[in-house]
């Protein structure tokens, strides 16, 4: 039990340490664009603030990456005989499917009955992965009998949904897109990441471009939810996309937007909103 525990303390404080350099590459980024950030100073107040954003963002990355090997593992999908539309999850990068778990049990409780995920591996190449999600919208579609889905992504599961609906022209299977936390234009982050799709992600990138350039489709509404405290999106207005509907937040991280009560009724609202 104790060998437990020390390990645990230990993941515990490399996980704090590595979000409190997100953080502060955050401040740095964004003292660099606004010098009064340093005229106001390091006071008692601000400091508490500082950990009232790491200390949760702490615990719920720490907690998603314990909990990867349910979602790598647990592939169950819910019986497809709903009337209601269904909802595909995608999650970001060098996450899983249980990353879901919290929002997916609360929405349930709401009555949302048609929840489905796919894994989406870090190692694949983006193209790939817009496949395997163009495979499991016309998999649900047929079993359910529905012509359309919603999507719900989150980081870079966002711009898996956005390259289907943009590029591979899968916008008519789409009712709504809901991007959580999704790096539109990029991130300075980007080069940091330990997979090659990050490169995808570095702002000014062909892929992003490939996007950027290519018109929302009418069809699909998509929204936006995005936090003025993400320590993974830098800047964070590089969360935002033009012609979309946006729901700004702030004081929460990138990976606490999964677990955020705020987050939660933004989708139940827009999921509950009848097509006009």
């Amino acid at each position: 039990m104790a060998t437990f525990v020390f390990y645990l303390t230990l993941f515990t404080g490399f996980v704090a340490l590595l979000v409190s350099v997100n953080f502060a590459m955050a401040w740095y980024e964004y003292a660099n664009r606004d010098p009064q950030m340093l005229e106001r100073g390091h006071t008692l107040r601000r400091l508490f603030f500082a950990l009232r954003l790491i200390v949760p963002e702490t615990f719920f990355l720490a907690l998603t990456i314990l909990l990867q090997p349910i979602g790598w593992l647990n592939r169950k999908q819910p019986s497809p005989c709903t009337t209601e539309t269904p909802i595909i999850f995608l999650h970001g990068l060098m996450q899983s499917p249980a990353c879901w778990l919290w929002l997916k049990f609360c929405l349930k409780r709401q009555g949302f009955t048609a929840l489905y995920s796919i894994a989406l591996p870090p190692w694949k190449d983006v193209e790939v992965l817009t496949e395997r999600l163009a495979r499991q919208v016309d998999r649900v579609r047929h079993a359910t009998g529905l012509q359309k889905v919603h999507l719900v992504g989150h980081s870079m599961g966002g711009l898996i949904a956005r390259n289907y609906l943009q590029i591979r022209g899968g916008a008519e299977k789409v009712d709504r897109c809901l991007l959580i936390g999704t790096p539109n234009g990029g991130s300075k982050m980007a080069p940091f990441s330990l997979s090659a799709l990050g490169r995808l992600l570095m702002p000014g990138s062909v892929f992003l471009r490939r996007l950027a350039e290519a018109p929302l489709p009418a069809e699909a509404r998509v929204c936006v939810l995005y936090s003025r405290h993400d320590n993974l999106v830098i800047p964070y207005e590089n969360a935002c996309l033009e012609g979309a509907t946006a729901v700004e937040l702030d004081r929460v991280g990138h990976v606490g937007l999964l677990f955020s009560r705020r987050v939660l009724q933004v989708l139940v609202d827009l999921l509950q909103e009848k097509t006009p």
